[in-house]
């Protein structure tokens, strides 16, 4: 009872630490020009002050290092801590000159690098259903960098709407943190400590970034979330089984599918991967007539809708896990179809639903196959012109 008092102070001054910290930095983010100007791929129709991720960065550090050395002491806390700085430095950098998709990745190595060597933290053996597990090996760099960099940059493109990011960062957090407590057997309670002391962080932040916002995340703080996500997942990856890789996948169903996704957008429309756009989840809903508040917190309820799924798969079965994933699929497939995330014109599970479903539209598509088949016969069978045959 003691330890939870105590726990529940330390977690209350740090999210006064975030506070007190974060007008002090939007004076520095003016002051060394980390500055959003308006233009047509913002929502901001003035310039908005960035890097409020150093604020939260602040907190947690302070927190980590200072309120709870006690309880962190001997763990691998300021590996973890000189990795997520890298990636503020990676960040404000960005936010301030803009660096190309090359150099940003480039930080972001570098960070996961530290991750994996000096902090200890990787994906060693991977469990598969009916197959056993298997020893990764030399696989094992590759797959824990893959992930740090899906996961950060996921979180990163997700960060469109004032509060968003950071909203969605403290869900996924809360239920990592729930996780790690009851189902990690060797460090979990020092695991949810520093997942629990960055959302205080966070939510010391999250007045001044939500609608209307008087200063963003920006790279630094969107990279940075994205990153200690990414790294505190990774605590239970270790040895990999299918529930362990399911669970962080689906806390971070919304930012992962919208990144899937817009993946899938360009592709098909021939775009860059790194191209950007305004067709992204909060844009799609925005474009429906949601207004600002009304994305987000949209966007929220997707969250902790995933959230509840992943949790639940804790206690499934196997047969029972798989068939919830199948079942989930399903239904994100049709709402991202529904608002038309990839296109309104590329909707294949709602033609098909269609085709059963309504009895005009069955006939309608019979008579174009029909018709489409009856015109390359007929453009087949007919005899060549005279033309044809000349040299």
């Amino acid at each position: 009872m003691a330890f939870t008092f105590k726990f529940i102070i330390q977690l209350f001054l740090t999210m006064m630490l975030a506070a007190v910290f974060t007008p002090l930095v939007k004076l520095l983010a003016f002051r060394i020009g980390a500055v959003d100007m308006p233009n047509k791929r913002r929502i901001n129709s003035k310039p908005m002050p960035t890097a409020g991720g150093i604020a939260i960065f602040l907190a947690f550090s302070l927190a980590t290092l200072w309120e709870f050395r006690h309880d962190l002491f001997g763990t691998n806390v300021l590996p973890i801590l000189v990795g997520a700085l890298i990636v503020v430095i990676t960040g404000v950098i960005d936010d301030v000159k803009e660096l190309s998709p090359l150099q940003k990745i480039t930080g972001l190595i570098i960070a996961a690098l530290e991750i994996y060597y000096v902090a200890g933290i990787r994906i060693n053996t991977m469990s598969i259903p009916f197959l056993g597990m298997f020893h990764l090996s030399w696989l094992s760099l590759p797959i824990t960098i893959l992930w740090i960099l899906a996961i950060t940059n996921a979180v990163n493109l997700i960060d469109g709407l004032d509060g968003l990011a950071a909203g969605i960062s403290m869900i996924a957090l809360v239920t990592i943190g729930i996780v790690s407590y009851f189902y990690l057997p060797d460090n979990g309670i020092v695991i949810s400590i520093m997942i629990f002391t960055l959302v205080a962080s966070i939510m010391g932040f999250f007045p001044f970034n939500f609608h209307p916002a008087a200063i963003y995340l920006g790279d630094t703080g969107a990279l940075m979330l994205g990153f200690l996500i990414s790294v505190f997942s990774l605590q239970g990856l270790k040895n990999v089984t299918f529930i362990s890789v399911l669970t962080p996948m689906f806390i971070l169903g919304v930012p992962i599918t919208d990144t899937i996704y817009a993946m899938l957008r360009r592709f098909f429309n021939r775009q860059p991967i790194s191209s950007p756009d305004k067709m992204h989840l909060h844009h799609r809903l925005m474009s429906l007539g949601f207004s600002h508040r009304g994305a987000v917190m949209t966007i929220y309820a997707l969250a902790i809708i995933f959230s509840f799924i992943a949790l639940l798969m804790n206690y499934a079965s196997t047969t029972a896990i798989i068939l919830l994933v199948i079942m989930t699929i399903f239904g994100l497939e049709l709402f991202i179809e529904l608002i038309g995330l990839v296109g309104e014109n590329r909707q294949p599970l709602l033609h098909f639903l269609k085709f059963f479903g309504n009895r005009q539209f069955r006939q309608e598509v019979m008579q174009k196959y029909l018709q489409k088949r009856k015109d390359k016969s007929n453009k087949v069978g007919c005899p060549k012109r005279a033309s044809d045959f000349s040299f």
